[in-house]
């Protein structure tokens, strides 16, 4: 085989994987786009927006109604609240030791 059918053959095979691999990354980029549109068309509807905010203002009032209770739960009983506030930290920390433990060996 001649050195110039050589290079044309690899040139021939590259052209087609650069062909191949453009398929893929130009599909790739085409199911993007639609998932793209998909999702801008659910944020445009009318009732979009009205159901977000209505969302928003149930998070709100979730918080607010853990809060109070969490607020009223401390007034009633101040040690117990204490008790777990430390135990939480203590257990914070016994885990940040034994895993850091584990990354210095």
């Amino acid at each position: 085989m001649s050195r110039q059918a050589d290079i044309e053959r690899r040139l021939d095979d590259l052209s087609n994987r650069v062909r191949h691999y453009t398929d893929g990354v130009s599909d790739s980029a085409e199911g993007l786009l639609m998932r793209g549109k998909r999702a801008v068309g659910r944020f445009n509807r009318r009732d979009a927006g009205r159901r977000i905010s209505q969302a928003a203002e149930g998070f709100a009032d979730e918080a607010n109604y853990q809060y109070r209770r969490l607020r009223r739960q401390v007034n009633r009983h101040p040690a117990t609240t204490v008790a777990i506030v430390a135990g939480t930290i203590g257990a914070f920390l016994l885990l940040r030791r034994v895993l850091r433990s584990h990354d210095e060996d």
